[in-house]
């Protein structure tokens, strides 16, 4: 059976297209992994990724994730794969999510997956009932590529997923371990929200025993009010499933109700609304 506690990419024994059962989406979200190879231009300390490389994907077999998508669709909407691998208070397919095993927006093939994800949909008429989603580090937004398929995600109503953990240059290096740029962040920030429905997400939680201190909690708050009109909202989340990382050990889950503070203080200071999964 699927549970939040298992985002295995094999579930279905498919090479990019996965199903979880998703505590923030709330049912069942259907996977892309464009990543295939375990390469991120990221390295998050949190990453549940086995065997993280640094790089790219290899080249994507569109033909193969449509034939993919197709067969899981009509899996899970006529056959009995929702009976027999997820439980009843979550069997309801509500979303196609790019994210994966590396930075989805790092494929060449970006553009032309979304394009076949829209398409496949209209397909099966699922235009109303499905969102299309973009899990990402936003890093690469500057690319005209992925502002093509951030655009496209936009025209059928999706939402981008925009990773901010930390905002100081001194955590973002201990969390994502790339080097903090916020001027960068908002810049690449401002493209999404201009091209679709954009959500910050962000995983909160205690490194070395030591939850985020107020001037991080403030950093994170002052990088973010600018766009108090133009996010639809923050996914504030802590911990769920084991890190696969160096340094895994000096993580720990930051309790639901220091999560609710932090969010009462971001709501407080910025306007903008955010839920909380603990």
């Amino acid at each position: 059976m699927l549970t939040k506690d298992d985002h295995r990419r094999d579930s279905a024994g498919l090479t990019y297209v996965y199903p979880v059962v998703s505590r923030r989406a709330g049912g069942v979200s259907i996977g892309i992994n464009l990543n295939v190879n375990n390469a991120c231009n990221w390295a998050c300390i949190y990453c549940q990724v086995e065997n993280l490389t640094r790089g790219g994907p290899a080249p994507i077999d569109i033909d193969l994730l449509e034939t993919e998508l197709k067969q899981f669709l009509d899996t899970a909407l006529q056959g009995d794969f929702m009976r027999m691998h997820v439980d009843e208070s979550q069997r309801r397919l509500v979303d196609i999510a790019f994210s994966g095993n590396g930075e989805p927006t790092s494929a060449a093939e970006f553009p032309l997956a979304i394009n076949v994800v829209r398409r496949i949909i209209k397909e099966f008429a699922l235009e109303d009932k499905l969102l299309v989603r973009v899990i990402t580090n936003g890093s690469l937004m500057y690319r005209s590529q992925v502002q093509y398929g951030i655009r496209l995600i936009g025209e059928m109503g999706g939402e981008i997923w925009f990773k901010i953990d930390r905002a100081s240059v001194a955590r973002v290096n201990e969390v994502n371990r790339v080097q903090g740029d916020a001027s960068r962040t908002q810049r690449h920030l401002e493209i999404s929200c201009s091209l679709a429905k954009t959500w910050v997400q962000t995983c909160w939680f205690a490194l070395d025993g030591k939850a985020p201190d107020a001037l991080e909690r403030d950093a994170y708050c002052r990088q973010l009010q600018p766009f108090s009109k133009s996010l639809e909202g923050i996914h504030l989340y802590s911990l769920a499933r084991p890190s696969m990382q160096p340094g895994a050990a000096r993580l720990a889950r930051i309790p639901a109700p220091l999560l609710d503070e932090f969010a009462q203080e971001i709501e407080t200071k910025t306007g903008i609304r955010v839920m909380v999964s603990p």
